[in-house]
């Protein structure tokens, strides 16, 4: 393990960080707030960062996978970790543990809150919040894997270790080419959502917030009542459209922006996505017929929440907690499925659920026609069998964390549908579940323990288990 060069990417990445606080610090000002929460913290930063980049000095530039799972892994800690120090400061958001979690649901763009009441707190603060999910959407080592060429550093294996989904890809040969492309294409569309918000008639500092909430599909408002709070049928269908826009595999916009847009609509998973989302959303729509009183309703409430869900965005424009039971196992269906690989959203990823169905279906064959060979393909191309087995432990692991760490959680006695929910939305990085963590609760009343178990499985999910694990594994601490 090349510890030094480890830590020397850390360091950089942490220099991003204190960047990036600046924002909502003249955001601070311009609002008349102290602009000390942020200047401690990125002061504290600062130091932190400069050991590691101008004091180590790596023997050499070797950086493969290990590292950069590792590296992966111990930044999106770090980053949490730092970027609670504003709240902290600001003294408005409780006991630290209370500022990590809500830092960790920030960046990992979950969406967990710990807060009872939103309005009223300092906007410097709420634009710090919705600021994590626009950093942590398209991930903050994409951003890094951009700059590290600057400092002679391969960041292939940064990009494999943070890029969500089973099938691995760049857009372009030179991955730096790939993030710079990916952050273009990200920016646009936060740029034009947060135009179409102002249009449709959010302020500017609404629009903007809730355009970086959407992009990282973390779903931080800076309204009590979420979405749901403006009472806007235009801003509710804007926000839905871009949930599902950035649900979406940004590789298919770029092929759309290269002139292969049939290449783009051919793809196995886009397909499923929508059809997944029009089924859902036609069913509730069904389900919650007498809930309101016109079918328009019906199909808006519902379209907004399935993106929401599916997107694992978290907005909410109304309590589907007492929506029938029906509707609501079909979001927490929905929250473990997630978007699509190479997209901003969380949970499984619809790759991996249609890998998963078609090899169910080959095994079925095999049972038939034993003496026959058949592969299981995506978009049209085989896949190896390193990938079929890696997505079927995926899975699994995933299985095994929810229920181990909802055992862990089901100390602090809640119900069993806050418990099994509260980790199921974690992992996923939806932000709101059922019952207490419903969409008009929050995750105050969890204990410190519960709290950290529920931060874990924050990264877990946006880092899709394997980062996070490699701290864990003896072997990687290993100089060899």
């Amino acid at each position: 393990m090349n510890f030094k060069l480890v830590l020397r990417i850390t360091g950089f990445t942490l220099f991003i960080e204190a960047a990036a606080m600046l924002v909502p610090m003249g955001v601070a000002l311009g609002h008349g707030e102290s602009p000390l929460p942020f200047l401690s913290s990125i002061l504290i930063i600062l130091a932190a960062a400069c050991v590691p980049v101008f004091l180590l000095k790596p023997k050499h530039q070797d950086f493969f996978a290990r590292e950069g799972f590792f590296t992966v892994g111990l930044i999106w800690v770090l980053f949490g970790a730092f970027g609670a120090l504003p709240f902290w400061f600001s003294g408005q958001f409780g006991p630290y543990i209370d500022c990590f979690f809500e830092t960790i649901s920030g960046f990992t763009t979950t969406g967990a809150t710990i807060l009872t009441a939103i309005e009223g707190l300092p906007m410097g603060l709420l634009f710090w919040r919705s600021f994590t999910h626009w950093l942590g959407g398209m991930g903050v080592l994409i951003l890094t894997a951009a700059l590290l060429p600057f400092l002679g550093i391969s960041s292939n294996f940064l990009i494999r270790a943070e890029s969500p989904g089973p099938v691995k890809s760049k857009l372009v040969p030179r991955a730096s080419q790939s993030s710079k492309i990916l952050y273009s294409i990200y920016l646009a569309l936060t740029v034009l959502e947060a135009l179409l918000l102002r249009v449709a008639g959010m302020n500017w500092y609404d629009a903007v917030t809730h355009a970086m909430s959407t992009a990282g599909t973390g779903g931080f408002s800076g309204r009590n009542a979420s979405v749901g709070a403006f009472g806007s049928p235009a801003i509710e269908i804007i926000i839905t459209v871009f949930m599902l826009l950035f649900s979406v595999n940004f590789t298919v916009y770029f092929l759309i922006l290269t002139g292969r847009a049939k290449q783009a609509l051919k793809s196995d998973e886009l397909r499923f996505f929508l059809i997944m989302v029009a089924v859902s959303v036609a069913a509730i729509a069904w389900n919650i017929r007498d809930v309101y009183a016109t079918v328009g309703d019906c199909v808006r409430y519902a379209a907004f929440q399935v993106s929401s869900v599916v997107s694992t965005t978290g907005f909410s424009s109304a309590n589907y907690d007492l929506w029938p039971e029906f509707s609501k196992m079909l979001l927490v269906v929905l929250t473990f499925i997630g978007a699509c690989a190479g997209s901003t959203g969380g949970g499984i990823k619809c790759s991996r659920i249609l890998i998963l169905i078609r090899s169910a279906h080959r095994e079925v064959r095999s049972i038939i026609h034993p003496r026959s060979v058949s592969v299981v393909r995506l978009d049209g191309a085989p896949l190896s069998e390193r990938t079929l087995h890696t997505t079927q432990c995926y899975f699994l692991i995933n299985l095994f964390l929810v229920f181990g760490m909802a055992v862990v959680v089901g100390l602090d006695n809640f119900s069993f549908t806050t418990t099994l929910t509260a980790v199921i939305t974690c992992i996923s990085n939806v932000g709101p579940g059922l019952d207490m963590v419903g969409p008009a609760g929050n995750f105050a009343a969890f204990s410190v323990l519960s709290k950290l178990v529920l931060s874990f499985a924050m990264i877990l999910g946006r880092l899709e288990m394997y980062p996070v694990l490699v701290l864990f594994s003896g072997s990687a601490w290993k100089r060899s």
